[in-house]
């Protein structure tokens, strides 16, 4: 496998080179999840929520191994743009020790602990939490193969390879897709099939990676781990890891708020998250193709060029952000009725996603502007946006709730990105534009 040169050719030719397989794998991983959500809404309300709750302690998983994720891409990226494959090499290794040391703390955490971060949702039903505990373990060694495979990701990414990622995440969505009918209802296992079809996705993707991948993956406990390395991937990926992990604390807080309005609600903030991911598989993959580009020509000092990059990809960021909303607006009891029949959930999740929609544009103005600091080096300063405008959720939630009920929530969450975004763009028009252009001079 060869890397990819993003410095040179036409910028929105090479960021759409890039974003486009990026935006493919988000886009089939969102058609999995509607497919998956789809095949459990079928097992009801109480299915949603039990799979809806468990998924908060996966994504503290994903939160935390973005410290070796970011970290790993930002010094790969630099190394290309300096011609240095060895350091190329050497920060893969570091990279994937981690990742080692990680996975399986927390999937050894997850399986110990993981009834007693059910019940602290206080979700009053003995049966959702059960079930949501069975998930979680299944969940468990899923998630250490989906570390990887981030990471494999990411790597892909900044060598400019983002080709052969899609193609083994379709690989592995379709698995994914044909076991979960399959493990559900014929062999009725239930949300646990779920779980089963997900972890051998992983374990097929993974295998994959490290086919196509062998010239760089190359791991082994024999070799001297490169502290310096490390210290330089943990110093660079820690901000955004925080940032991450914090959200998704506080994401576990205001579940808990959610509980407190029934299993219906949520079902509904689950299914509204999956609805709402149409938008992020856009920004999510102009985030990740702005990081790689940005890094590359950071590393060889082509500032203009930067520039160019990043007021190309934040301008087709909010264009499909915009149309996102308008969907939102427009048909939202539609959209959530493909879920469940029940009639209380679909009207929370259509609540859900008419308030959400006031924030679709903050948030890829939020994830390209993410995109760019973290590609410079940077990564500390979305990581402080999304820290003090994240944290705000909390209070915000409580006193909302008190005169909106539960759209209180959403309120909060809404009002956040908007923040978030809006204190982004500003910090690169006021400080970030202009150290760039003096790089010019």
């Amino acid at each position: 496998m060869k890397n990819v040169d993003l410095t040179k050719g036409k910028v929105m030719s090479v960021l759409l080179a890039l974003a486009l397989p990026i935006m493919g794998s988000s886009l089939l991983q969102f058609a999995y999840n509607l497919v998956d959500m789809l095949w459990i809404g079928h097992l009801g309300s109480n299915a949603v929520a039990s799979i809806g709750t468990s998924s908060f302690f996966t994504s503290l998983g994903y939160s935390i191994n973005a410290l070796i994720i970011i970290g790993t891409g930002i010094k790969v990226s630099h190394s290309i743009g300096r011609n240095d494959p060895e350091g190329v090499k050497e920060y893969i290794h570091v990279g994937m020790t981690l990742n080692v040391i990680i996975g399986v703390i927390y999937a050894i955490i997850l399986i110990v602990f993981g009834r007693s971060f059910i019940s602290f949702l206080k979700l009053n039903d003995a049966g959702i939490e059960n079930d949501a505990y069975l998930y979680l373990v299944w969940s468990a060694p899923m998630l250490f193969f989906a570390f990887f495979n981030n990471l494999f990701s990411r790597i892909f990414a900044s060598l400019g390879n983002t080709k052969s990622a899609l193609n083994i995440s379709a690989i592995g969505i379709i698995v994914n897709i044909v076991l979960d009918p399959v493990l559900i209802y014929i062999f009725d296992w239930g949300i646990v099939g779920a779980a089963i079809a997900t972890l051998v996705a992983n374990v097929i993707m993974f295998v994959m990676y490290l086919n196509i991948g062998k010239g760089f993956f190359k791991f082994t406990l024999k070799k001297n781990i490169d502290f310096i390395k490390m210290k330089e991937i943990v110093r660079l990926g820690t901000p955004i890891a925080f940032q991450r992990i914090l959200f998704t604390l506080i994401n576990i807080m205001l579940a808990k708020l959610i509980a407190s309005f029934g299993a219906s609600a949520v079902a509904a903030q689950k299914i509204g998250v999956q609805i709402e991911s149409v938008t992020y598989m856009v920004t999510g993959g102009l985030n990740g193709a702005v990081a790689s580009f940005i890094g590359q020509n950071y590393g060889a000092k082509k500032y203009q060029r930067i520039q160019k990059g990043y007021q190309a990809a934040i301008g087709v960021g909010c264009i499909y952000a915009a149309l996102s909303s308008v969907v939102f607006w427009g048909f939202p009891e539609q959209l959530a009725g493909l879920f469940v029949k029940e009639w209380d959930t679909i009207t929370i999740t259509a609540s859900y996603l008419r308030i959400i929609g006031y924030s679709q544009v903050f948030n890829a103005m939020e994830m390209v502007t993410n995109g760019l600091l973290t590609g410079i080096g940077e990564p500390k300063i979305p990581s402080y946006v999304s820290v003090i405008f994240t944290a705000l959720r909390l209070p915000m939630a409580y006193v909302c709730v008190v005169y909106l009920g539960v759209e209180g929530i959403w309120w909060s969450i809404t009002l956040s990105t908007i923040l978030k975004g809006s204190v982004l763009v500003s910090i690169y028009l006021v400080k970030i534009k202009k150290q760039l252009i003096s790089n010019l001079i």
